[in-house]
């Protein structure tokens, strides 16, 4: 059977496992097996395949568990909440969807996961909510979208393994998403959200903590700051501290000044475990992503984009697309994506930093599907039924979209 039919397959397979409940990662790694099979390369050579593909993506996974000091820090110490809440008040309520969406898009640009972020603002948003009768799914949908836009300019882990699959520093990739994110902060918030119908109108109460000792605006972002700080130093003074450095030192500057040093280990322990989820769930998309790889499916990409001026533009944009509704998870999408046609991309013309940032962008479009975490945490945050999440699918799908419209025109203006 062809090498691209039958990865095709394999993927397909893992699909199925996803949608029926099974562990991501198992259902990846079977995937893997099956494609692998298909193509009639025997067990031995499979598994080659598969262990090469984790192997390709081994250098993220270690950066991805450092980066969980930040994340720990921010969650832990109160740092997001503050800094969400500063936000909302600059901003008042009559600009909520706004201060929401910007809310959420900060927090992900400074690294904390997009469903984190809107379980941390949710709490807000009820209360605003209720207070002005406002509909749950557009409050919702801001807070999405705008960690949507976050999520592209990042040190979360699609933005890390994206970076590293392209040979890309993370600085200059996260850099690449600043006009696309903020493009897309705007369309949300001012055309998307209100072409949403209203539906359900908040009622009902909230437990308010903003009583809770939280730290000063100041102490939340300096963390963060010097994370970027540390990051920028390669583009601007040709001095190279990794991710795997710059992350952990910025979430300790962050414990230090919050005064949490009594807490780091809680802080530690929580960004490892939200790390450690991810990693694992690497090491099953990187045996999918071995088995792409060593098939034909870039060559088919390849002969149908050729004609095309932009064929690679449209490879990394439509890879990250489609792997993220496979895995309906923007880590996993941009993972395979990168992983499997990153050469390929590259090799049609695309520079490795607009590569990286287009699969970055292009996983956003369908990460949210039904059978992911995502869209079960923030329908959760927001005490909402399924039936009523899934209304929400189409106008998030339109945010990734626009996100990746944009970083395609930007690439193709100054890349």
């Amino acid at each position: 059977m062809n090498s691209a039919l039958a990865a095709l397959i394999g993927l397909c397979v893992s699909i199925v496992l996803i949608i029926k409940k099974i562990s991501p990662v198992y259902s990846l790694i079977l995937g893997a097996v099956v494609g692998g099979l298909f193509a009639g390369w025997g067990l031995e050579q499979t598994v080659v395949e598969m262990v090469s593909g984790v192997k390709d993506i081994t250098p993220a996974i270690v950066r991805i568990l450092a980066a969980g000091v930040l994340t720990g820090m921010l969650v832990k110490t109160g740092s997001a909440e503050t800094i969400a809440r500063s936000i909302i008040k600059a901003l008042g309520e009559k600009y909520i969807y706004l201060a929401l969406a910007l809310s959420a898009m900060l927090l992900t640009a400074m690294g904390v996961f997009i469903d984190v972020a809107v379980i941390t603002i949710a709490p807000i948003a009820i209360i605003t909510g209720n207070n002005l009768k406002l509909s749950k799914m557009k409050l919702l949908l801001a807070m999405i979208g705008g960690g949507k836009c976050g999520n592209i300019l990042s040190p979360n882990p699609n933005t890390i393994i994206a970076a590293e699959n392209f040979n890309a520093p993370l600085s200059s990739v996260m850099a690449a998403g600043v006009i696309p994110a903020l493009i897309g902060l705007a369309v949300t918030v001012f055309v998307i959200v209100p072409l949403m119908p209203k539906g359900e109108v908040m009622s009902g109460t909230c437990d308010d903590h903003q009583n809770e000792k939280l730290p000063t605006l100041w102490q939340s972002i300096i963390g963060p700051i010097v994370t970027i700080v540390l990051l920028a130093l390669r583009p601007i003074a040709g001095v190279v501290i990794d991710p795997m450095i710059a992350l952990p030192i910025g979430g300790l500057v962050g414990i230090v000044v919050t005064m949490n040093w009594r807490n780091a280990g809680q802080c530690l322990a929580y960004g490892l475990e939200k790390m450690s989820g991810i990693a694992i769930l690497l090491v099953g998309t990187g045996t999918i992503a071995g088995i792409i790889k060593a098939s034909a499916i870039k060559d088919v990409l390849v002969g149908v984009l050729s004609g095309w001026s932009n064929g690679g533009t449209l490879m990394a944009s439509i890879s990250g697309a489609l792997m993220s509704a496979a895995t309906a998870s923007t880590t996993a999408g941009a993972t395979i994506a990168s992983a499997s046609f990153a050469e390929s991309i590259v090799a049609a013309g695309v520079a490795a930093v607009w590569g990286a940032a287009m699969v970055n962008a292009g996983a956003t479009v369908l990460d949210h599907l039904p059978h992911g975490s995502f869209f079960h945490a923030t329908g959760g945050s927001m005490g909402m039924g399924v039936k009523e999440r899934l209304k929400l699918i189409p106008y998030e799908s339109l945010v990734g979209l626009v996100l990746t419209i944009v970083s395609m025109v930007v690439y193709m203006i100054f890349g």
